[in-house]
């Protein structure tokens, strides 16, 4: 048996909950940003993704318009920061609704690093960045969809294999539903299938 679910007999606050339950997990954007003031930012964003690899291009959505999309908007740069485990208090401290006047580098005890191609200044305490320019906006609904070009990327050498950063090293946090984030957990390596290779009849080992 199943429960049925339709958006038009659901209030939208119960869908959206709804949705980020089962959407999941999500990959968090820890989006810095710099106001035309001159105050910083610093917010999680869990709907995230990558849009293009050529050029390189991420793209994480606003719901609503938040400080983050008003600053980028304004400077046309960002940058994302990975958002670690072991700085899950940080990350959530983050996503706190302070005044556009306040700093969450400050209000968190975070460290700015600055940045090679952008004027916005990094999360010293990430392990990975990536500096980013405004490609294009995109009105959805509630929301707005932000696509920024990838500048310049930095990790730290402590997560690198050769050039290739270890997920168990970088250990992403991850938003789930409710008030609740994952972490990496069992990771499983699988090769794809190439289409010379197939079994004909796939039955997936037990």
């Amino acid at each position: 048996m199943r429960n049925d679910f339709s958006p038009s007999a659901t209030a939208p606050g119960d869908f959206y909950r709804f949705l980020t339950a089962v959407v999941v997990p999500r990959p968090i954007a820890w989006v810095s940003t710099v106001s035309p003031e001159g105050t910083d930012n610093v917010a999680p964003h869990s709907f995230f993704t990558l849009a293009s690899t050529n050029p390189p291009i991420v793209q994480f959505t606003s719901v609503g318009e938040k400080d983050s999309l008003r600053n980028i908007i304004g400077s046309g740069e960002f940058v994302v920061n990975l958002a670690p485990a072991g700085l899950l208090e940080e990350v959530n401290a983050t996503g706190t609704n302070f005044p556009p006047h306040v700093s969450e580098f400050d209000a968190a005890g975070l460290t700015r690093e600055p940045s090679r191609t952008v004027s916005v200044p990094r999360v010293k305490e990430s392990p990975a960045v990536l500096e980013c320019r405004l490609h294009s906006v995109l009105p959805v609904g509630n929301s707005t969809l932000v696509f920024g070009e990838v500048t310049h990327a930095a990790v730290n050498e402590a997560v690198l294999e050769g050039n290739h950063p270890r997920i168990d090293l970088l250990e992403p946090l991850a938003r789930l539903g409710r008030d609740e984030w994952g972490t990496l957990g069992a990771v499983q390596d699988r090769k794809r299938i190439r289409l010379g290779d197939w079994p004909g009849d796939f039955r997936p080992k037990a």
